[in-house]
């Protein structure tokens, strides 16, 4: 445990930060994997619908900084060609 006051202070918003981005990565690993379940089904309603929330949960992982961009762009165009697969079977 630190001593310092703002060495103190900076551990207890890091683990505030901690909790936070883990809950978020969480989430968003769910709606990627919600999304690819729902791709390799049937319906191309619920598929579109699962990829749309899984891309925008994506987005804004980005832009918080929990997931590199290339990787958000990579995992979306693997979903986005399952969808186009799937629209295209139908």
């Amino acid at each position: 445990m630190p001593n310092i006051k703002s060495a103190v202070k900076r551990v207890k918003t890091i683990e505030k930060r901690r909790a936070l981005n883990a809950s978020q990565k969480s989430a968003l690993r769910t709606a990627v994997k919600t999304a690819d379940v729902a791709l390799t089904g049937t319906e191309v309603e619920t598929a579109h619908a699962a990829f749309q929330a899984a891309s925008k949960k994506l987005d804004k992982a980005v832009t918080k900084g929990l997931v590199h961009k290339n990787a958000a762009a990579r995992k979306k165009s693997r979903l986005a060609k399952k969808l186009n697969a799937l629209k295209a079977q139908a």
